[in-house]
Parts: C-alpha cells; structure tokens; sequence
C-alpha cells in the first residue's frame, strides 16, 4: 500500500492507483458502529464511500441519498474546528491529504427524508408494495433501481417505468425518469390516496435484440429467395443485387467504351474514310 507522505510515488503513478486509508465515524448507520477504516484511492467519491458503508453493512434496502459525507478540519494553534459538508464528487483521499495527520476526520450524516408506497409487483411478483424512505433528492430511476436490489432483481432500470396513480379519479401519469417522487407526493391531496405503481417497459428493447447483424458474400447459406437477403440490420430486409444483375450492367457501358475507342482509331488513321467506319461501328 502507497502512503499518503511518498510524494515521489504520487507523482509517478495515476491517482487510481494510490492507495490510502480514512477513517469514517458512522453511528448513524447502528448504535454499535464508532468508525470504519476504509482503502480508498485519490479517485474515490463520496458517493463510493457512502455505497461502501451500505454495502458492507448489508444495508441495500437504505437509499444512498439519505446520507452525505462531513469533514471536521482542526487548527491546532488557534484551537478551532470546522465542520464541512462534502459534495458527492469531493475526493476524500484528496481532502486528507491537504491537512497534517490528525487534523481531519470523517463523518457520516444523514439527511430528512420521507415515506413512499410503491407497488412492485412487476420486480417481484411476490411482493405487492414496499414502503421505503427516501431522500427528496432520490429521483425515479434510483428509487427503481434500490426497488431492484431490494428484490435481488438483476434486471435493469431502463426496462420499468414509475406511474402516479389516483384510483378515485381513474387518471395515472408516467413519471419522468429525473423526477424526484417525494416531491411529486407532496402535491397529492390526502382525500385522493394516490399511489405509485412499477411497469415494464412494454417498448424496451433488449440488448441481445439490438445487435447488428453482418451478412457475408461468401455465405455458403441458401435462402428460398436468392435475391432477398438480411440487410446490416436484422430488422429489415432489403432486395440486393445478384452477381449476374451488377455483369449484366457493366456489358452496355464497356461496348460503349469500346466503340468510342474504335472512332478515336479510325478517325485518326482514316480520317478520309468515314463511312468505313461507321459501317464497322454499326455491325459490332
């Protein structure tokens, strides 16, 4: 492991190569939990370190943006310390390394956040709904994707949509993917008990059917028809020429090419006798 003080290394290798260790106070997760020491490198995020905690303490069904990272930076000489919220994309690794050891320390904090009820029946067809709490930053697509890792469901997000529906007044409504759902529950008048409802993506097509296909002129393969055959894409198919049809058209232009030649030859030796020539042209 590369430490944090061998500047020369540090300049030598990429900043995803550098190991070095911070150490995170994360009561917030369980009473029993002081700190944990992770082994980061001077790309990590944040938003890693945080998905490190939840994923080492088997927590998946906590929404990540529940939580942020804190740094308390202290002024030994001046015996003040700061606390700093940390941005998502702030590198921890980075942050450390511009303070002397013991001077920085990590926090985990959460932030408010609120109930939502979504049925999920489409992810799990044993599961009829699950209340989970969320962040009012979380958006759609990352309350489906936690939906999917609470259901150990390896499917991906582009394949479900989240609808808002309103059973009393028979309306529901797609929700963009960047919509944030606790904001859209807060517009909700509590006579209406709406709900939010998963889908499948009845037009997502998956990857194995959106490949190209590549047809071979040496394919030995016959097909009932010889002169239709699979285009690049399998979803179309498109009347190609045959070998005989591309000949056919290259006789008229090369017996043209050759009269042409034969009038330059004749005109230039026999510029006098020119019904000889056209007599000749004519009979090829």
């Amino acid at each position: 492991m590369y430490s944090i003080h061998n500047r020369t290394i540090i300049g030598i290798l990429p900043a995803e190569y550098i190991h070095t260790t911070i150490k995170v106070y994360a009561k917030c997760l369980r009473p029993d939990i002081e700190y944990k020491t992770l082994s980061i490198t001077f790309q990590t995020t944040c938003r890693e370190v945080v998905a490190t905690l939840l994923s080492k303490y088997k927590m998946k069904h906590r929404d990540p943006k529940l939580f942020y990272l804190s740094m308390e930076v202290t002024v030994r000489k001046a015996g003040v310390r700061t606390h700093l919220p940390l941005d998502e994309e702030a590198r921890p690794a980075v942050l450390q390394s511009c303070h002397p050891k013991g001077d920085s320390k990590f926090s985990l904090q959460t932030r408010r956040g609120g109930l939502v009820k979504v049925y999920d029946s489409a992810l799990n067809c044993n599961s009829q709904y699950k209340t989970l709490l969320i962040s009012a930053k979380t958006t759609v697509d990352e309350l489906i994707a936690l939906l999917l890792t609470c259901s150990n469901n390896k499917e991906r997000v582009e394949q479900f949509s989240l609808y808002e529906v309103c059973p009393s007044k028979e309306q529901q409504r797609k929700l963009h993917p960047d919509d944030r759902p606790l904001h859209v529950q807060q517009t909700w008048l509590p006579n209406l008990q709406c709900h939010f409802l998963v889908r499948r993506n009845p037009d997502y097509l998956p990857l194995t059917r959106r490949k190209i296909f590549w047809t071979s002129s040496h394919s030995s393969t016959k097909t009932a028809n010889p002169t239709m055959q699979l285009s690049k894409s399998h979803m179309s198919l498109l009347p190609l020429k045959s070998q005989d049809d591309k000949s056919s058209t290259k006789k008229p232009v090369l017996r043209r090419l050759r009269k042409l030649f034969l009038h330059i030859i004749f005109y230039v030796l026999c510029p006098f006798n020119f019904y000889v020539w056209s007599s000749y042209v004519f009979w090829m």
